[in-house]
């Protein structure tokens, strides 16, 4: 198949490379100077104990210059979601129908503002499960693979689905997108906005009774506003996010707690969340808005209070945009406790 992948970040040089690698036609859409790394060297992937060059990719700056050198069966979203305006805004200014879009992204709001853009018959939601992490541009490592997961609906969905399967992906595929996307977006908050906040690591953050209490409060919210929208969990390649709802849910926190704290520790590898990544190298904006901002926003549009995710959102871009010290939280949850309990 022959593809274009708009973003040359961890996620994009992940599934480009591996696509590439196994024989497909890959082109990215990166910065000038990401632009120029891919240019030179290639994509660089290490997993499983291996290192893997891959050299045969185009690469463009930028969605005008890609589309003008080809025809494509399909185009991945793979870009940080506070890019998806701007991106749709260039794009829709070089075409009014553009190759199929796979949305990668993480948070549950892309998809329909691509839909906005393009129509619906133009968006396949999908979601990666697979801890990974760009070491430096054009080269990743993959801290634990899980697997990318593919919603149906649309003709080019099975048939994307295979061409991920012969590059070596464990491949899902579900039957609708609401609840795929929902269930990626409950993993992605866990020990997320608060690891950030409070700079602790994902297994310093399970060992505290306090701060697992805050963490299964915003789990728990975002379990409720996916009932108000008729979503059940389903898991995720990997994931076991049904067991996890039934754990939050279900279970006494003494027990739940470590149970979760190992599985998150271990599945994360020795990734920090992005969160914490993002904010702690001074990158902005931040993704919280798409993330705890998300399960805030449509908790209040469907009546379901939401108070942890919305104060997470809140203090972490105020820390992003340096309203609030990051001294004053580091390392100290009583002070995340006192606005959590007004």
């Amino acid at each position: 198949m022959n593809l274009l992948i708009l973003g040359a970040g961890a996620i994009g040089i992940y599934i480009g490379g591996r696509l590439a690698e196994a024989g497909h036609r890959v082109t990215f859409i990166a910065r000038p100077a990401a632009a120029e790394v891919l240019r030179q060297a290639g994509v660089r992937l290490k997993f499983n104990g291996e290192e893997k060059t891959v050299r045969d990719i185009s690469v463009c700056t930028s969605p005008a210059q890609a589309l003008a050198e080809g025809a494509y069966d399909f185009m991945v979203f793979a870009l940080k979601s506070f890019d998806t305006t701007a991106a749709l805004a260039e794009l829709r200014a070089v075409t009014p129908t553009p190759p199929p879009i796979v949305c990668l992204q993480n948070g549950v709001d892309n998809e329909p503002e691509i839909a906005r853009a393009f129509g619906a018959e133009r968006v396949i939601a999908g979601t990666v499960t697979t801890a990974v992490s760009l070491v430096k541009p054009g080269e990743i490592m993959v801290e634990r693979e899980r697997g990318v997961g593919l919603a149906l609906g649309h003709a080019l969905s099975l048939k994307i689905t295979e061409a991920l399967t012969s590059a070596g992906f464990k491949t899902r595929v579900y039957p609708a997108a609401g609840p795929m996307k929902w269930s990626k977006l409950l993993v992605n908050l866990i020990g997320n906005a608060t690891s950030a906040i409070l700079d602790l690591s994902t297994a310093e953050l399970f060992a505290d009774r306090r701060v697992f209490a805050i963490e299964r409060a915003m789990l728990l919210e975002c379990l409720a506003v996916m009932r108000a929208l008729k979503y059940e969990g389903v898991d995720l390649p990997g994931v076991p996010v049904r067991l996890l709802a039934f754990g939050l849910e279900q279970l006494p926190p003494f027990i739940i707690q470590p149970l979760l704290g190992r599985a998150v520790s271990g599945g994360r590898g020795k990734k920090m969340p992005s969160l914490h990544i993002d904010l702690h190298s001074g990158r902005r904006p931040l993704e919280v808005r798409w993330l705890n901002g998300a399960v805030a926003r449509h908790g209040a549009e469907l009546g379901v209070p939401t108070p942890v995710n919305h104060i997470l959102t809140e203090t972490l871009e105020a820390l992003s945009e340096g309203r609030l010290s990051q001294e004053d939280f580091r390392r100290k949850p009583e002070v995340l406790l006192r606005l959590l309990n007004g």
